[in-house]
């Protein structure tokens, strides 16, 4: 292991993560609202603590291995976690524990929150909230890749890292950095046209900025404790879906419609259209269920709600204009099986993710017909494509921790206090990347103690990491030269 060469990486990154507190020092300073020192605090802590890193290890320039870069995007993740909780510990006065619950959970893009009273919140606070979401939503570590080259760091090993999965070898463009900026820039379209949107539907150019970052990024915090019920706007909310829809998307589809400025990809794409139709009949579904068990008095009221909530909670994105978990009969099982669904590979969202759950089916299929027809040869396809053994033994492999780590996390809730209904509706909110769960989490976390806590925070890193990053970490084969 490469550590004074990881230290060095660490310095550069932190000295390159400081600049992220320039907006909020605008932002201080264009409210008035009394928290300019301590963004400035926050910021020299931080550009402190990575010079230091960095001038200690300076000439270490060795070239990263894979197993160096799930060390890295791991600790990186937490690093952030620390940094960017510091306004929270300056400026609120939070306690170690609440402070970096809340920088994860918005680094992560889960949502779930220690803080009420947002609406009476200093404005540069919010937004240092807003912003930490959104860098989060494409990884921090995907921005650093496309900037690394220039400083001489190989980002191959941190990119494979960072987006673990299926999807982890398909490049857009040649070059490893091309392809971070380009997934930036498309991140950027569509953050300004979500933020464009909000406002001309009556948002104030704060709130339409704030949220806009939380809504592609699908992480869902927001600047009021109501969330965007707040506004109760049927065209605010019809905005919402189609920008959470969007940062459920696979990303490398966005880039081919905006290559070939073509919206067919889109249909073409067989997760993409599987995607699109969970999210039209789990629609309809839980619409007819609203309505039909009399918590709306409309069927245009329960398909408002219910579609609204089934595309936050399918993206992951955890914006609420109701609370799901006071749904009646079968529909909070409903929204727990989506948020578990989760949205597309190489998008912002949480989850197992559609393209897992399409291929697990496909195995399972693929299964029941060989108990029919034991010697036949069956090729499971995505699309066109064969998919191989390899990938779907990953697959499986990635499915079974993500349900062992889930129950491991439900009893160990269950251990420091909580009921069978909360501890499960903590687990769903931090591993799924979704914010609100189920019980005493419903709509926040501010009233579990500390253990549930820090248990939330590496549910919340494992959803993020996709499982495989954290674990690997916990397996002696892997500290082994």
């Amino acid at each position: 292991m490469h550590w004074r060469a990881i230290l060095r990486l660490f310095g550069i990154l932190l000295m390159f993560y400081s600049l992220n507190f320039v907006p909020s020092i605008i932002v201080s300073l264009y409210y008035q609202d009394g928290e300019l020192n301590v963004f400035l605090l926050s910021m020299l802590s931080v550009i402190a603590i990575g010079l230091v890193l960095w001038v200690l290890n300076r000439n270490q320039r060795q070239e990263l291995s894979v197993r160096d870069g799930f060390l890295v995007v791991t600790l990186f993740w937490i690093l952030l976690g620390l940094v960017g909780a510091l306004p929270f510990l300056f400026g609120l006065h939070l306690d170690l524990t609440d402070a970096v619950f809340e920088s994860i959970s918005g680094f992560t893009t889960t949502g779930a929150t220690v803080i009420t009273g947002l609406d009476q919140l200093p404005q540069s606070i919010l937004y240092h909230r807003q912003q930490i979401q959104w860098l989060g939503g494409m990884g921090i570590i995907v921005l650093a890749v496309a900037i690394m080259p220039l400083l001489g760091v190989g980002g191959m090993q941190l990119y494979r890292a960072e987006t673990s999965g299926v999807a982890k070898d398909e490049k857009l463009t040649p070059r490893i950095a091309e392809t971070a900026r380009s997934l930036w820039i498309i991140y950027l379209i569509l953050t300004s046209l979500c933020g464009i949107a909000y406002y001309f539907a009556g948002m104030t150019a704060f709130d339409a900025v704030g949220h806009a970052f939380t809504t592609v990024a699908t992480g869902g915090f927001s600047t009021h404790d109501d969330s965007l019920g707040f506004y109760n706007s049927p065209l605010i909310e019809l905005i919402a879906i189609i920008f959470m829809l969007a940062g459920g998307v696979n990303f490398a589809v966005h880039f081919i419609v905006f290559r070939k400025k073509l919206l067919s990809p889109y249909a073409k794409d067989p997760e993409v259209r599987t995607y699109g139709l969970v999210f039209l009949f789990a629609s309809l579904f839980v619409a007819a269920s609203l309505y039909l068990s009399h918590a709306y008095g409309s069927v245009l009221e329960s398909l408002r709600y219910g579609a609204f909530q089934v595309a936050s909670v399918l993206t992951s994105t955890g914006f609420g204009t109701a609370t799901f978990a006071t749904w009646p009969l079968h529909i909070p099982l409903i929204m727990v099986i989506l948020s578990f669904t989760g949205g597309c590979a190489g998008s912002t969202a949480g989850g197992v993710k559609v393209m897992r759950v399409m291929l697990l089916a496909k195995l399972g299929l693929r299964q029941l017909f060989h108990l029919a027809h034991p010697r036949a040869v069956v090729v499971v396809k995505q699309g066109e494509r064969a998919v191989s053994e390899e990938v779907l033994y990953s697959v499986w492999g990635f499915y079974v921790l993500y349900i062992v780590t889930s129950l491991f996390l439900t009893v160990a809730m269950m251990a420091a206090g909580l009921d069978l209904e909360s501890a499960f509706g903590a687990v769903v909110a931090t591993i799924n990347l979704l914010g609100p769960g189920l019980g005493e989490v419903a709509v926040n976390f501010v009233s579990v103690n500390d253990v549930v806590k820090w248990l939330g925070v590496f549910g919340m890193l494992a959803g993020r990491l996709e499982i495989f990053t954290l674990l690997i970490l916990f397996i002696p084969a892997y500290w082994r030269h």
